[in-house]
């Protein structure tokens, strides 16, 4: 027997599984829908959320780095308004 002869048999019980397969029906939307929103209480109980204490020392380190941020940026738009005010009294002095 050939190669191909030995995996038809098992090509044609394949074909036969398959109508067993589609026989199983797609839950519909809604009950997907329940069935996410069950899960999703199931995983926020296991989280560990945080104390107001941490929150709050989050919250005021995330307030401080964006003024530490604000004031960089600030400083560096200032130094490059000066220096692209600077460049045509620049060029027109070495044009001379």
């Amino acid at each position: 027997m050939s190669e191909q002869e030995k995996q038809q048999p098992e090509v044609k019980a394949e074909k036969a599984a398959k109508p067993a397969k589609a026989a199983k029906k797609k839950p519909g939307f809604f009950s997907r829908v329940a069935r996410w929103f069950r899960e999703m209480k199931s995983e926020l109980k296991k989280v560990q959320w945080p104390t107001w204490k941490q929150t709050w020392n989050n919250t005021l380190t995330v307030i401080a780095c964006v003024i530490i941020v604000g004031i960089f940026l600030w400083v560096f738009d200032w130094v490059a308004r000066l220096i692209i005010q600077a460049l045509p009294a620049l060029v027109s002095a070495i044009r001379g």
